[in-house]
């Protein structure tokens, strides 16, 4: 339990929620949760209840307007949580207002809610809930035409339920993703706090979020947080609530490359964020692996996440270039990911890294490529995809490794490098460059944050023994650019004057 500002706050218990919220909901008061069709304001209500057993020992009460108990243990059977054990130990309670559906419902004058509040402060009474939650009550005042009498009564439920002592979630019904916040309009002016639950579609692909609108008298983190469904339930990503407070490393490791580790100074700091970029065939692949046998072969755990090649593929490239993964696999010190971008969203993607490197307790990681990632999301989704594996990888202090493909074959920039050049420590550029009627490669170290580096455009060549570095690139300008130029000499001559 903590406090701001004179409110105390009851931990939800919920991965993201009580660090968006700052510590968790008010204390006693009601929470109103509004969301479309979809937007799994079940899933979240009966989670914090679950949670609350779970965690911290908090009995419960949860009332039911539309779905029967027998359907709603079904749906959330999935999720472990046992239900029917917490009802035998008496630390769960249904209180089932769901519609007849033999009956038809009138509305012949005013409705009264009384009824309604004796049976929740019974079903509290019962079991010493700490929590409540109602779903969804919309249901119910979809038959009632009087907005009045709507706030009315959710204000009497409101209050009750305050002098219940019990902390609550209201669930109600939205018409739109973005609009009124509630169906009727006078919700979210009763209830002292509100979270919006949405699932929109964006490019023809939905993304979902949750957003604290209120905690009246208590600070919150502001705007949209993307969520995702997991195993555990809802699963919210925290990304504003980040923080940069992790330590720098000093000491440095190898790329497995002696000739590249030079150009760096020395090696990669150990948590560095390492961005590789090239156009497809430059041997993008080849630095990460190369990289993560490195790291293998110093008794480092390693992991290697693959969103365009199969395990199959990666192993026989790897072999080529006189690498063995498999060894390393069976001695436990490599962890092969291949997935494709395509079978679920982005925030599905970045739970799944974050929960095999939280088992796995890897040294080093490397992601190809990271333009997979983005032809199946959009800007935004993206964007934020990019900010929490990157400052996961921060937190855990991982050598990080991740590729990206430029859109021309000669250079240029890619919109992955603008999502994610600011966030790393390195950027490594692999370029083709055509001179002579021959197509060569050069190589350079373009960024290296905290360290002296070389600036040179040197030329390197792949064989069965991986990649190798040479000389720079002498009297050629334009490479980056993708519009390489051999200079003559008078051109050549009049550039040494100038600089």
């Amino acid at each position: 339990m903590s406090g701001n500002n004179g409110i105390a706050k009851l931990e939800t218990g919920i991965a993201g929620l009580d660090d968006i919220t700052l510590g968790g909901l008010p204390e006693y008061r009601s929470t109103l949760l509004a969301g479309t069709s979809g937007s799994c304001k079940t899933l979240l209500t009966l989670q914090f209840l679950s949670a609350g057993i779970v965690k911290y020992d908090h009995p419960a009460v949860f009332v039911t307007f539309e779905e029967t108990i027998p359907d709603i243990k079904r749906n959330i059977n999935s999720f472990g949580w046992d239900i029917d054990r917490w009802e035998k130990e008496g630390k769960f309670a249904f209180v089932d207002v769901s519609p007849d559906p033999e009956h038809e419902t009138i509305e012949t004058g005013q409705y009264d809610f009384s009824g309604l509040l004796a049976r929740i402060e019974h079903a509290v009474k019962k079991v010493g809930a700490k929590r409540v939650g109602i779903d969804s009550i919309s249901s119910t005042f979809s038959h009632f035409s009087d907005s009045g009498l709507v706030r009315k009564e959710l204000f009497r439920i409101a209050a009750g339920l305050k002098l219940m002592d019990v902390t609550s979630i209201i669930s109600v019904e939205r018409t739109e993703e973005y609009g009124e916040i509630s169906r009727f309009g006078v919700e979210e002016f009763v209830a002292d706090n509100v979270m919006i639950l949405r699932n929109t579609l964006e490019e023809e692909k939905r993304r979902r979020t949750i957003e604290i609108l209120k905690l009246r008298g208590a600070p919150h983190q502001k705007g949209e947080y993307p969520c995702t469904i997991s195993e555990q339930g809802i699963e919210i990503l925290p990304l504003s609530s980040l923080k940069l407070a992790t330590e720098s490393a000093d000491t440095r490791l190898s790329s497995g490359n002696k000739e590249l580790d030079e150009m760096c100074g020395g090696g990669h700091f150990h948590d560095s964020v390492i961005l590789i970029s090239g156009a497809t065939g430059t041997g993008k692949t080849l630095m990460s692996t190369t990289f993560i046998n490195e790291g293998c072969k110093a008794g480092e755990k390693s992991l290697l996440i693959a969103f365009e090649e199969s395990r199959a593929q990666l192993i026989r490239n790897a072999s080529g270039w006189g690498m063995d993964l498999v060894k390393w696999e069976k001695m436990g010190l490599l962890k092969i990911i291949c997935a494709q971008p395509e079978i679920v969203g982005l925030a599905d993607h970045l739970l799944k890294i974050k929960k095999e490197a939280h088992s796995f307790k890897p040294g080093r990681m490397a992601v190809d490529s990271l333009s997979a990632m983005e032809r199946v999301s959009t800007g935004k989704t993206f964007r934020e995809f990019i900010i929490g594996i990157t400052s996961f990888a921060k937190e855990k202090r991982m050598a990080s490794m991740f590729t990206a493909v430029t859109a021309s074959l000669m250079g240029g920039t890619s919109i992955t490098e603008s999502h994610i050049s600011t966030l790393t420590d390195s950027i490594i550029l692999m370029r083709y460059v055509e001179l002579m009627g021959q197509m060569r490669r050069g190589l350079t170290v373009l960024k290296m944050r905290g360290s002296a580096h070389d600036k040179n455009i040197r030329e390197y060549t792949i064989d069965s023994q991986g990649f190798h570095i040479g000389k720079p690139f002498h009297n050629v300008s334009g490479i980056l650019t993708g519009t390489p130029v051999q200079l003559i000499g008078a051109e050549r001559q009049k550039l040494d004057e100038m600089f």
